[in-house]
């Protein structure tokens, strides 16, 4: 029997997560968010079921969590929110829009979360907890760290290695075979043509 989900958080991201579950006929109980209210009416009608405290109800053998908490620079929420639900016995649930293309042979990890109109090719391995956004190119034998974004109209080139916890930018272009260290940030528009070392920041015109 396929598990229940619970999305946590009740943002943005959260929003475009649900409707890509629901075209999957997922379903979804709810979401844990403690800006809100619990009982009081979410997204698209699903009710609010509170804070963290939620998880001590659910049951991990039932429930599947689905990581509602995206990035604009930084990862570390959403590092967070995956660690405290995994260490609460939870699995985390991948999300796969049905518009997007996911070679056969490319490897997802836990809680991987790819959407509308990505393209993800053959032999590329995706870390656990992390967000390949919409419209974005993952190409081949590429490797993607954990709890990595790569936002919205990136393109990452063939062979490209991205370290845990790293932010690519809204059309950022890395080209082939570069290496970027983990925690790094390339921001909105950059263009990747050499390596980064971990905790790197490329910002254009800076």
């Amino acid at each position: 029997m396929t598990a229940s989900l619970v999305i946590i958080g009740a943002g943005g991201h959260a929003r475009v997560l649900l409707d890509a579950l629901q075209l999957s006929s997922h379903k979804v109980l709810g979401f844990i968010d403690p800006a809100f209210a619990k009982g009081t009416q979410g997204p698209v009608g699903l009710p609010m079921l509170g804070g963290d405290e939620v998880l001590k109800d659910l049951s991990p053998s039932e429930v599947q969590l689905v990581n509602g908490i995206g990035s604009v620079g930084l990862t570390t929420s959403r590092d967070a929110v995956y660690r405290r639900g995994k260490a609460a016995g939870f699995a985390f649930a991948q999300v796969a829009h049905p518009s997007a293309v996911v070679s056969r042979s490319a490897t997802l990890g836990e809680g991987v979360q790819v959407m509308a109109g990505c393209v993800i090719q053959t032999g590329a391995d995706i870390g656990a907890n992390s967000i390949v956004n919409t419209r974005a190119a993952v190409d081949h034998d590429c490797k993607i760290g954990e709890t990595v974004h790569i936002a919205p109209g990136a393109t990452l080139s063939g062979n490209v290695r991205v370290g845990d916890r790293t932010h690519i930018g809204t059309g950022a272009v890395v080209i082939q075979g570069i290496f970027i260290g983990e925690d790094s940030l390339v921001a909105a528009g950059a263009v990747v043509c050499r390596d980064l070392p971990a905790k790197s920041r490329l910002i254009p015109g800076r």
